[in-house]
């Protein structure tokens, strides 16, 4: 007489799934926060977007220790331009024409420089015709909103062709010119007599804060699901053994 064989069913331990949930969960929280973040420095950034723009102009300081806290500030700066070391940013779109930013350093009176982004100039028809757009002579005051550039590397940041640089960059102007460049720019919205026919709308930047809420919402929402599918399969498996 042969014994009877019992199948032997084979369970997944109870904890694995919800080791598994705990770190995705954990995961999508994490992810969350950092988004939370993002999103607060960017609402930050906006008021003090807000509050530069509706401050009088101030002048540009002869040094600072936190620049970034510069940055949308409205300002005026005096002092003179070098038409000779004048450069033009490439590849500009202004209201879908393509064109090039003229910028032209300024001479401080303390002998510091500031870039100066003077404003957007069409392309021409010829990619050899490029614009002139001499800036005024002598002494000037120059109004506008100083600007902190990208830190760190830069992907597609070639070296300037000639006068035609990738990127408006003060580290790179100053160790080709040997010059104290002050580590922000100027948009120029106004002050210099005589320097018009460049194009000055510039844009309001794009801060994305509500792009980081969409985010932060859909990864809360991720560990909410995650957290809530372990719990009903784990009790509908205990109703199953009852």
């Amino acid at each position: 007489m042969s014994e009877s064989s019992t199948p032997v069913t084979s369970r997944r331990p109870a904890w694995i799934p919800f080791v598994a949930m705990i770190v995705f969960v954990a995961m999508c929280v994490t992810a969350g926060n950092w988004q939370r973040r993002r999103m607060l420095e960017k609402d930050a950034l906006r008021a003090a977007l807000d509050a530069a723009n509706r401050a009088p102009p101030v002048a540009v300081p002869s040094g600072a220790d936190d620049w970034s806290a510069w940055r949308y500030r409205r300002v005026r700066a005096e002092g003179r331009y070098d038409a000779s070391e004048q450069f033009l940013v490439d590849n500009r779109v202004h209201d879908g024409r393509v064109g090039y930013d003229v910028v032209t350093p300024l001479a401080l009176r303390d002998g510091s420089w500031l870039l100066v982004d003077r404003g957007f100039a069409p392309a021409g028809r010829d990619r050899r015709d490029l614009p002139k757009a001499p800036p005024p002579s002598g002494d000037v005051t120059v109004e506008g909103r100083l600007d902190v550039p990208p830190s760190g590397f830069l992907f597609g940041n070639p070296e300037p062709d000639g006068v035609l640089w990738p990127h408006l960059d003060p580290a790179r102007f100053a160790a080709r010119t040997h010059r104290a460049v002050l580590p922000v720019y100027l948009q120029a919205t106004g002050g210099a007599a005589g320097d018009s026919g460049l194009l000055r709308d510039w844009p309001e930047p794009d801060l994305g804060s509500e792009r980081h809420l969409s985010y932060m919402v859909q990864w809360y929402t991720f560990a909410a699901l995650a957290a809530g599918l372990w719990l009903y399969f784990t009790l509908r498996r205990k109703r199953a053994v009852r």
